[in-house]
């Protein structure tokens, strides 16, 4: 029993010291596995890329590291050298995201079983260069086996609402690739403003794309104000592909929602045909709210929204093609003659059924190009369509109804997820104007995606979680940011690392270091959590 007592003496402060405490490297999403090893490798000018498999994709990657080494530290890489940061692809690693990286003083191994893992162990690697360090770095000898728990962790910007720079985007892209996010889902379309160049419908640019005037403050105020600009703007088709390209060179799809039947007032300005009441005279939404004006389920409006989608899709070549859904008032449909008539030559029970109706003919649509739709969980009433994903928001019960359906779902609760909300107890005394409600970071880091209340068969339709960033009272990228960071950082554990393995106290930890590269990119997050710990 002594030579037991003696050997753990001996035996378990070796175990301790080649484990890495969570916080010993400022790794944001927490890798899977980490294991300490022997030195350090001497990152310098004296360092090549060694390719060991012959991958267009896996080339690029190595490309890229070459370039943020050169552009960030000063780090010009050599054509040949002894010691290499060395990729390879092996298929034997099980997940399509998942990745080995093992550094000794000789040599950083990449091993992956696609470039898209290649990529995410690439963005480990810069994690584990100090900020501010230059030409000669000194890298820990470490050993990490990584995988995401989710396959879709994504991010939404709302550029409906207020139109963003491209520069804005690819920068906010940079930002959210380095941090393992994978979906970039682009909300184009809104009452108050149309961001895509549709080539059949030119009046979505020279109308839809502009709104006279913006409401100033809270649209709660009292009186109310406006700031008497014209705001607007619109992504031309050869844009919107450049920035798919971007996206696509970081390992992120970009997913398009054009909404539908609701929120679509701006069309309703340029094009008062697809309206319940062509003769109203219709102007694109100045102030905030829900509005009662929405698409008519007649033909010619059918036709509009495959002609659009058509051009969408010829643009965005991503599986998914979002089609909103939610927050479609029936109002006008109830006195609508034609849709009253539809209802009963349909055999629908009611405005959710014809809501259903409208869903699943564009869904069928979608569906015969070869892609699929995602919708809000609204898409739910009156009954889904068969190849439908729900993108739950309003709580977790429609994800949770979806699921059990066997649909597929994407996790994005309003209470854990909508980084529009505000941040501190203090609110509009602390921070600037936001729509309301009290989100923190650690309630967002809290979040599991994976109700208890499904099975373990019906938890593999939750594909993922996402964050949403909507900008009524988010008028430019400097605004965006201080709402996005560092709680997306917080979104990024929550999809990626195992339940089990989070440590919200580590994680603030973690995060302090993550600030120095945020402050690198010059990206305008909110400190709040400064104080923290």
């Amino acid at each position: 029993m002594k030579r037991v007592r003696v050997f753990l003496l001996i035996i378990f402060p070796l175990y301790l010291k080649a484990q890495y405490k969570n916080s010993d490297l400022p790794l944001i999403p927490r890798p899977l596995e980490v294991t300490k090893q022997q030195g350090t490798f001497l990152l310098n000018n004296q360092v090549s890329i060694n390719l060991i498999s012959k991958d267009t994709d896996l080339k690029n990657v190595g490309a890229y590291l070459s370039e943020i080494l050169r552009d960030d530290y000063g780090v010009k890489l050599s054509n040949s050298s002894n010691r290499a940061i060395r990729f390879e692809l092996d298929p034997q690693i099980p997940n399509q995201e998942g990745y080995v990286l093992k550094i000794n003083p000789q040599l950083v191994s990449i091993k992956s079983k696609s470039a898209a893992g290649a990529f995410l162990a690439v963005q480990t690697l810069r994690q584990l260069i100090p900020i501010g360090q230059k030409d000669k770095i000194e890298i820990p000898a470490i050993s990490i086996k990584d995988e995401p728990r989710f396959a879709h962790r994504g991010v939404m910007l709302d550029v409906g609402r207020y139109y963003f720079p491209v520069s804005f985007i690819k920068k906010y892209i940079d930002v959210l690739a380095a941090y393992k996010i994978n979906k970039f889902h682009m909300h184009l379309t809104e009452d108050g403003g149309w961001r895509m160049e549709i080539k059949k419908y030119p009046k979505l640019q020279e109308i839809s794309a502009w709104r006279d005037s913006t409401v100033v403050g809270h649209v709660s105020d009292k009186p109310r104000k406006y700031d008497g600009k014209r705001h607007g703007g619109y992504y031309t088709q050869e844009e919107l592909r450049d920035l798919v390209k971007y996206a696509q060179q970081r390992f992120i799809t970009i997913i398009p929602e054009i909404d539908m039947p609701g929120h679509t007032l701006s069309v309703l300005a340029a094009y008062p045909e697809f309206s319940c009441f062509p003769d109203r005279k219709y102007q694109v939404l100045t102030a905030w709210g829900i509005q009662k004006d929405i698409l008519c389920p007649k033909e010619n409006t059918f036709r509009f929204v495959e002609d659009v989608l058509t051009e969408v899709m010829d643009v965005f070549p991503s599986k998914y093609i979002h089609i909103g859904g939610d927050e479609a008032w029936k109002d006008n449909w109830k006195v609508c003659p034609h849709c009253q008539n539809l209802i009963k030559t349909e055999g629908l029970k009611d405005e959710h059924g014809l809501q259903s109706y409208f869903i699943k003919r564009v869904e069928k649509f979608v569906s015969s190009k070869g892609r699929a739709i995602i919708g809000w969980d609204e898409i739910l009433e009156g009954g889904l369509a068969p190849n439908a994903t729900v993108m739950s928001w309003r709580g977790e019960k429609g994800g949770i109804e979806a699921a059990k359906m066997g649909h597929n779902v994407i996790m994005s609760p309003n209470h854990y997820m909508y980084l529009d909300y505000y941040q501190t107890p203090e609110m509009r005394k602390r921070e600037p104007v936001a729509i309301g409600s009290y989100l923190p970071l650690e309630t967002v880091y809290s979040y599991n995606p994976l109700p208890k209340s499904l099975s373990k068969e019906e938890q593999k339709h939750i594909l993922g979680v996402q964050a949403h960033i909507w900008s009524e009272y988010i008028p430019n990228g400097n605004h965006a940011e201080h709402m996005t960071f560092p709680r997306v950082l917080a979104m990024a554990e929550v999809g990626w690392t195992q339940q089990e393995k989070k440590d919200y106290s580590d994680f603030i930890k973690r995060l302090k270091t993550a600030s120095k590269f945020l402050d690198y990119k010059q990206i305008n997050y909110a400190r709040y959590f400064l104080d923290q710990y």
